[in-house]
């Protein structure tokens, strides 16, 4: 069965959607009604057999690069690119076909937001490249 990354954006995707205040601008209820939804997704996945892995990510990063080989590794804690660029969290789910992670991926972007409002926000999903891609 392939495996698919189900990839959530801070603001990211080909168009605009809601423009909800970040996370941390949200009533406590409606913070906890959004990870009990997350954890209700995984657990849907659990049952069914298709689940890997789910993992939320806080915004908090560095860059870091080979320093070469008689250098420490070099980091940079920016210039950063926009919000809308940084990875929220990720779904790695292992589904019969893409259709199927098509169809989890709609249902993780109803998850609520704000005052309980459906997100509708972008998923980016990812098949998991299991060999080398082919050459043309």
């Amino acid at each position: 069965m392939p495996k698919y990354l189900l990839l959530k954006n801070y603001r990211g995707g080909p168009e605009p959607h809601h423009p909800f205040p970040p996370m941390d601008q949200w009533a406590p209820e409606d913070v906890e009604a959004h990870m009990a939804f997350q954890r209700h997704v995984r657990e849907m996945l659990r049952d069914s057999g298709e689940f890997v892995d789910a993992q939320a990510l806080t915004p908090d990063r560095t860059w870091v690069r080979y320093g070469g080989p008689d250098a420490a590794p070099v980091t940079s804690d920016g210039p950063l690119p926009e919000t809308s660029d940084l990875i929220a969290g990720w779904f790695m789910i292992d589904v019969d076909s893409r259709e199927r992670a098509l169809e989890v991926a709609a249902y993780v972007s109803s998850e609520p937001g704000p005052r309980g409002e459906p997100m509708y926000e972008w998923i980016d999903v990812r098949e998991v490249m299991w060999e080398a891609p082919a050459a043309d």
